[in-house]
């Protein structure tokens, strides 16, 4: 293979020519979009970074806000539950108490109605002690008689409560 001098020189010197003409209007502006497109992708790899952090910044005060709101509501429930005993404990109070009133104010009525019918037993014994008086003097009668219409008497007393 022979080698020619003088094309291989303008070869070179077309290659030079090319090389510079492509690194002015081709290269410069394709390593300027590039570099461009580079700097894109790095600012979206640090949004994207961004981004998850603050995703999972929200995902943990999301759990902290659920673990409070859990918190509360357990607090709630636990207070109703409080709340609900004390209230079964004053209706018991209040219920005992008012079945002692009503006892006290049955127990009242029972005295009254007994002193009532001791009262009107009372006057009916001596009314009719009043009767057998009248009666004994209107007959003068023996001791027998007597005993006999004291029972008799004593039975109609008897007979009538």
């Amino acid at each position: 293979m022979h080698i020619q001098w003088s094309t291989f020189f303008i070869q070179i010197a077309a290659f030079l020519i090319l090389y510079l003409l492509l690194q002015k209007y081709a290269f410069g502006p394709l390593f300027g979009i590039m570099e461009k497109r580079r700097q894109l992708v790095q600012e979206q790899i640090v949004t994207a970074e961004n981004n998850r952090k603050q995703a999972e910044q929200l995902l943990e005060e999301q759990k902290q806000v659920l673990q409070e709101s859990r918190k509360e509501a357990y607090d709630m429930i636990e207070q109703a539950k409080v709340t609900s005993s004390k209230q079964a404990d004053e209706i018991i109070q209040q219920a005992k108490a008012e079945a002692g009133r009503l006892k006290e104010e049955a127990i009242r009525d029972i005295e009254n109605e007994k002193n009532k019918a001791l009262a009107s037993l009372k006057s009916q014994v001596s009314a009719m002690s009043v009767l057998i008086a009248s009666k004994i003097i209107e007959k003068q009668i023996d001791e027998k008689s007597q005993e006999q219409l004291v029972e008799h008497y004593l039975k109609e007393v008897g007979g009538n409560q």
